[in-house]
């Protein structure tokens, strides 16, 4: 908009301006603080949403990518089908720095929702931002099984876009396994971590938030920090069942025991 040519007539006068419920304002105003409203309201008009989104995340160098287009749709769906919230960027992070640099710049940013999306299984729209930015974590791979102590100890360094399935797989190759996982394999270990994941062996082991030696977590300021029960604890056990309010898990260690031969049945 022209604001030098901007007509005198009210009518045009009340047609632009009066969705802001401020007639009575542009009508005892002079010319200069006319002219300095519009270029306020055109200012704001022009800074939208998605605009807002581009301008926050365009200049990040990233190991993965960001598509502002051909997989905003898909992001906006989810098992629950009740929301359906387009965001307008998802990021596709290949390394726990593609997710702090993506929080960290939003939250430097006015207004930008960000939401960490596992394996799609959220039934009210939880991974979903509305015009935000959506973090695909299903990118962020890796799988670390660990064995110390002649076998007394065993653990596994997951990243938090893996499947329950995918651990399984892995540390049933070496005789082990999880103590406590979802009775459906396909979610990823960071969603059902910042829930509470309960499945068969929680009668037995607790549910899998109980069976967590450390986490790693993507703050809200996008600061990387490792937690456990002994340091940062309050973080750590905020971050377990807390529903993704106080961070995004990117890495998750979970305890292995040796893997039973033959399913027994419970009496």
């Amino acid at each position: 908009m022209n604001v030098e040519a901007f007509p005198g007539d009210a009518h045009c006068e009340i047609e632009l301006f009066g969705c802001l419920n401020q007639w009575g304002t542009w009508q005892d105003a002079t010319k200069g603080q006319k002219r300095g409203m519009l270029e306020e309201m055109v200012a704001t008009r022009s800074s939208s949403p998605t605009q807002t989104v581009y301008t926050c995340l365009s200049a990040l160098e990233l190991e993965g990518a960001i598509s502002f287009d051909k997989y905003v749709q898909s992001a906006a769906e989810d098992f629950g089908n009740v929301y359906h919230h387009v965001p307008a960027a998802v990021v596709f992070p290949a390394s726990v720095q593609d997710v702090a640099k993506v929080i960290r710049a939003a939250a430097q940013t006015s207004n930008v929702v960000v939401a960490a999306r596992g394996n799609g299984h959220s039934i009210n729209g939880q991974a979903q931002a509305l015009k935000g930015v959506v973090i695909d974590m299903s990118t962020l791979k890796g799988i670390d099984v660990h064995v110390e102590g002649k076998g007394k100890r065993c653990y596994a360094d997951v990243s938090g876009g893996e499947l329950w399935l995918d651990l399984l797989q892995a540390t049933l190759r070496m005789g082990l396994a999880p103590r406590s996982w979802t009775d459906y394999l396909y979610l990823s270990i960071g969603g059902t971590l910042q829930n509470a994941g309960v499945g068969g062996q929680t009668f037995r082991y607790g549910p899998q938030i109980s069976n967590v030696e450390q986490l790693e977590v993507v703050t809200g300021k996008g600061d990387v920090v490792t937690c456990s029960p002994t340091s940062n604890s309050d973080l750590f056990h905020a971050s377990l069942g807390g529903l993704g309010q106080f961070g995004i898990i990117t890495k998750a260690r979970i305890t292995l025991d040796p893997a039973p031969q033959k399913v027994i049945p419970s009496s």
